[in-house]
């Protein structure tokens, strides 16, 4: 489940990728074994990568990478630099196939620490990826200019990039973009065999469709030729040591660098953490996913029901849940303006289980929808995107699916899927089969499977990392977190204590805040390992849907 952009389909926590059995890589260790980080043998390291990789890192440090405008297509303002880094498709063969990754930067600005004061020591390049897989980092640099990270502008260049397959980065497409795009859509809370069937059979469909479009190159998009990538565009920015910033999916491609090149490891900020253990990738990660939404979304049905003065949808989450419920039976049967039915009202309203930004807005909707008979709010929300975000979206989405399916193997047998998530919609309805559909495709995908890395760095190989979670976030739920701690020597925990929106970094907390800035910084972690701050501020609500979706930097740029 990717994390959802425009009327887009969900983020999910991790998904897996097709590609061949890659060097380097380790199978999943049975059920009690200890982890293979833990045992005498070293850990992974990038000697024991494929030979290409070596060979792509010094080429890239030669090269370097040359900044001037930014095309006219990355809409970034003249502050920001573009360039591109070449790598492998295959690092198995770094002289065959290359493809070009672009990037985005920002030079750290210096401003005086205080007025009259000494201008801040830059401290090198801050590289961020924000999840997905899919999704691209090209707008990070733009961050700078906000509050909640002027003083890491300072210090740090701002680097984003977009990783293989996304946007001009070898771009990956699996459908035609107005296929894609194309609605109304049911989508059943407890789908029938009929529909069951059905599904199926769009995502063997889809499937295929990726393997026609890509041919022999659909292999090479996964989440360890992520991490490969990343260590290249390091050298290739000029420094020694590697400063990272990841987000959901990226704290995944975050812990594979950590295990694959701890040596140049010098401040990594996980944020919002996904499960690394192999037995949960992907398929165990998902199902826990959508187990958690369910209370995500009692959140947000609590918190409308607490201002039934506001928005009229009854004084309980189960009659607010019920009253959602009504509404999507009845787009079922009437799409609003003939284009919008239950899988785009879902889609819209599962922003509102991620981000609490998005609760006023979305709740001002569903009132207009119950208590005002009023549709123009939802069309607004969630009609079909326009022809270029529809491009975007689609992209997003195959390489989501193509990572997802590469890095691990799935369920080949759709009784096992049934089974499973048929369980699990009888206590967690609201997302269950939706993640599942998304995710269907793994199941019949045409290309061979990795076994995921068994990530991990033992005590006093890493530098201290720093590891961010809200404690009722959905998308990657808090046990995630834990044990990404425990399998990164030496990582610090930092918690949200009582919040769930997802991707706490430079959001609306102060204590999070502080305590990454302390970090990335200064190098200090929490004094023994953990802080716990309290809960940000609960959204009010608002008078009218428009322009309620919170002003951050972050909320916004999660629309492009």
């Amino acid at each position: 489940m990717r994390i959802p952009r425009r009327p887009a389909p969900r983020f999910v926590l991790v998904p897996a990728a097709a590609g061949s059995l890659l060097l380097g890589c380790l199978g999943a260790a049975p059920a009690g074994a200890q982890p293979s980080y833990l045992s005498p043998s070293p850990a992974p390291s990038a000697a024991r990568q494929p030979a290409g990789v070596g060979t792509s890192v010094a080429r890239a440090a030669a090269r370097g990478i040359t900044f001037g405008t930014c095309p006219a297509v990355e809409q970034m303002p003249r502050s920001v630099k573009c360039g591109t880094v070449e790598v492998p498709l295959d690092y198995a063969h770094p002289d065959g196939e290359r493809i070009s990754l672009t990037v985005s930067r920002i030079a750290a600005t210096g401003a005086p620490a205080k007025a009259g004061g000494k201008r801040t020591k830059r401290q090198g390049a801050l590289l961020f990826n924000p999840g997905g897989p899919g999704g691209s980092g090209m707008y990070f640099p733009l961050l700078g200019a906000y509050p909640e990270w002027k003083k890491l502008a300072a210090a740090y260049d701002f680097v984003g990039w977009a990783p293989r397959g996304v946007g001009r980065s070898a771009p990956l497409s699996c459908q035609d973009p107005k296929e894609y795009a194309k609605a109304p859509d049911t989508s059943p809370v407890l789908p029938d065999d009929a529909y069951k069937r059905a599904r199926l059979a769009r995502a063997e469909a889809y499937a295929k469709g990726c393997a026609k479009r890509s041919g022999a190159k659909l292999r090479h998009y996964t989440s360890l030729n992520n991490a490969r990538d990343l260590e290249v565009l390091r050298a290739a920015l000029g420094e020694q040591d590697l400063n990272f910033m990841g987000a959901s999916y990226g704290t995944y491609l975050g812990g594979l660098y950590a295990t694959l090149f701890p040596g140049h490891v010098r401040r990594m900020v996980l944020d919002s953490a996904v499960n690394p253990d192999p037995e949960q990738i992907w398929y165990r990660n998902n199902l826990d996913q959508s187990f958690a939404f369910e209370q995500r979304w009692s959140d947000f049905t609590d918190w409308v029901a607490r201002h039934d003065d506001a928005y009229h949808l009854g004084t309980s989450g189960t009659a607010v849940r019920a009253a959602y419920d009504k509404v999507r039976v009845r787009l079922a049967q009437h799409p609003a303006g003939g284009t919008v039915g239950p899988a785009q009202l879902q889609a819209a309203f599962l922003k509102a289980a991620y981000y609490d930004d998005y609760w006023a807005s979305r709740a001002e909707v569903l009132s207009r929808l119950v208590v005002g008979k009023d549709d123009k709010p939802l069309l607004k929300l969630a009609a079909p995107p326009s022809a270029a975000a529809a491009k975007e979206d689609e992209n997003g989405t195959a390489v989501y699916t193509a990572v997802e399916c590469n890095d691990a193997a799935w369920p080949t047998d759709f009784a096992t899927w049934d089974r499973d998530n048929t369980r699990l919609a009888s206590v967690a309805p609201f997302e269950t089969w939706d993640n599942a559909w998304m995710n269907l495709p793994c199941a019949s995908w045409p290309v061979p499977r990795q076994r995921p890395l068994d990530i991990g760095v033992r005590p006093g190989v890493l530098p201290p990392t720093l590891i961010l979670a809200a404690e009722r976030d959905a998308a990657t739920p808090y046990d995630g977190a834990l044990e990404l701690r425990r399998r990164l020597g030496g990582a610090a925990l930092v918690t949200e204590r009582g919040a769930g929106t997802h991707g706490i970094a430079g959001g609306a907390n102060d204590c999070v805040n502080a305590a990454v800035d302390t970090y990335l910084l200064t190098g200090r972690v929490p004094a023994d390992g953990t802080l716990d701050c309290a809960p940000h501020k609960e959204p009010k609500p608002a008078k009218t849907a428009e322009g309620q979706d919170a002003g951050r930097a972050r909320t916004a740029l999660r629309e492009r």
